[in-house]
């Protein structure tokens, strides 16, 4: 029997709603037959936009969206997707299967599905192919309400009022596909665009650098030593990948140890954002620069049959015990951790939803973020839990993971159970708060289990009610591979 303590009394830091943000880049499916399917679709749309993702979205109250990348930001002129979209320049996406990409989701159209939403939009800006001018004026078409030549194009294009732009990405792994730059070179760079990214009209841009790939603690040391005056957040990119990047295995076909592998490469976040923090705290001992994880999630081989280009991967109970993990290690990092971006939101790597023509499914991690919205802008507060080792002999993971917070009188708390096939009886005490009123989803599943077109609902979280009352709380049973939320009060 494992022990779990949650201490109401014991609170940290505010969980940023932002830390269950997505990411959408022009790769594959995800814009284009994912969110955009255009005005003349037979699919229900909104001003182009699929109405059922909208929904889907909107429910789960998605805080914040990354666009329009990744790689391809870096190559993105947003002068190209502006005006009739039938005089917009092609191009093709070299990063991302060497299509066509005609422009017709541009600045317009990002922010208009933003607004229908109710998300705040996070742009990344061409450092690595663009200029000062151009970034300067991007920020000035959307935000500026008096009188420019951006602010007249803007109204020429139909958005006479401007829009509120919050965050704002200064380039996009400029160490790799945005440049191949060194760190040094792109702390000045960074430091030169950034000057002219302006506070127009009340619009306050919270600046994003680009940060280090995984353990790259240099990048960060350098970005942190020449330009921590000159921005609000760092990023980190760190991707779970089972095997090696040249044959990453299946997303449906794998062993047990390999499902523990990948499980073991997730909660290696825990120690990222740790080192990360460590050396941002020498720099900004009041932690006012956020951790900015605006790329995260597992990778693998793409489905048979599918272009190579378009990333796109199914989702098993095993992408949702990564997912449940690493929102947790997010939740316990929130004094440094400020907004985070699964990759992706749509047919691509990680994501929430996956769509074929008029049809549509929400994924195994879609459903761990809707067990998880709670904690949106709630309070951390303390929790442990009881572990024993699951996993392999070479591979050990603890078998129990869990974060919880206060919000609005309420706690909630996520539990998951890494294990595969070893259900643990938990006895949960919770200190500073009784446990009268107590209310539980379960997603559970075998480890393979995944949605398809031919079963949609296959996997989705259910009621759970198997709760028994002690002296000092509650215990139950957490089957085996599942992730729970709790909700008392």
């Amino acid at each position: 029997m494992g022990k779990l303590i949650v201490n109401a009394g014991k609170k940290g830091a505010r969980i940023n709603r932002e830390v269950y943000g997505h990411f959408s880049e022009h790769l594959g499916r995800c814009i284009y037959n994912g969110i955009y399917v255009g005005e003349n679709s037979p699919v229900p749309n909104i001003r182009g936009m699929r109405a059922d993702i909208v929904d889907a979205l909107k429910h789960i109250r998605l805080p914040v969206l990354r666009w329009p990348g990744g790689c391809f930001a870096d190559e993105y002129h947003w002068r190209d997707g502006i005006g009739p979209r039938e005089k917009r320049k092609k191009m093709i996406n070299t990063h991302w299967g060497g299509v066509v990409e005609d422009n017709s989701f541009g600045t317009h159209e990002f922010l208009d599905f933003c607004e229908q939403i109710g998300c705040e939009p996070y742009i990344t800006g061409n450092l690595g192919s663009g200029t000062v001018q151009e970034m300067s004026e991007w920020v000035e078409y959307m935000t500026f309400a008096g009188v420019s030549p951006m602010s007249a194009l803007r109204a020429e294009n139909g958005r006479e009022k401007p829009w509120k732009v919050k965050y704002f990405g200064i380039g996009n792994e400029n160490w790799g596909c945005g440049g191949n730059m060194t760190p040094e070179y792109y702390a000045d760079e960074y430091r030169r665009y950034q000057t002219y990214i302006r506070n127009y009209d009340g619009n306050r841009v919270y600046k994003i650098a680009c940060g280090a790939s995984d353990i790259n603690y240099k990048w960060t040391e350098v970005l942190m030593s020449n330009a921590k005056n000159y921005m609000q957040g760092l990023s980190l990119h760190y991707y779970t990948i089972t095997n090696t990047w040249a044959k990453k295995g299946s997303a449906t076909d794998f062993t047990e140890q390999e499902y523990y592998t990948t499980l073991k490469k997730a909660l290696f976040m825990e120690e990222l954002v740790a080192n990360h923090s460590n050396i941002m705290d020498r720099y900004d001992p009041e932690k006012n620069i956020g951790i900015i994880v605006d790329e995260w999630g597992t990778w693998f081989d793409v489905e048979p049959g599918t272009n190579p280009g378009f990333l796109y991967q199914q989702n098993t109970m095993r992408d949702a015990l990564v997912a449940a993990v690493t929102l947790n290690i997010f939740n316990k990092h929130c004094d440094r951790v400020k907004m985070a971006n699964i990759a992706q939101m749509v047919n691509v790597l990680q994501a929430l939803i996956l769509t074929d023509g008029e049809k549509m499914l929400l994924t195994p991690t879609y459903h761990v973020f809707d067990l998880y919205k709670e904690h949106q802008d709630g309070t951390l507060i303390e929790s442990y839990a009881e572990t024993t080792s699951a996993g392999t002999e070479d591979t050990p993971v603890p078998d129990l993971h869990v974060s919880a917070s206060e919000n609005g009188g309420k706690i909630h708390i996520t539990l998951a159970n890494l294990s595969s096939r070893e259900s643990r009886k938990v006895t949960m005490e919770l200190l500073g708060a009784k446990t009268d009123n107590i209310s539980a989803k379960i997603l559970t599943d075998d480890i393979h289990a995944h949605n398809d077109f031919a079963n949609t609902n296959k996997v989705k979280p259910v009621d759970f009610t198997d709760f028994s009352r002690t002296e000092a709380g509650v215990s139950f049973t957490i089957p085996a591979c599942s992730v729970m939320g709790i909700t008392v009060g």
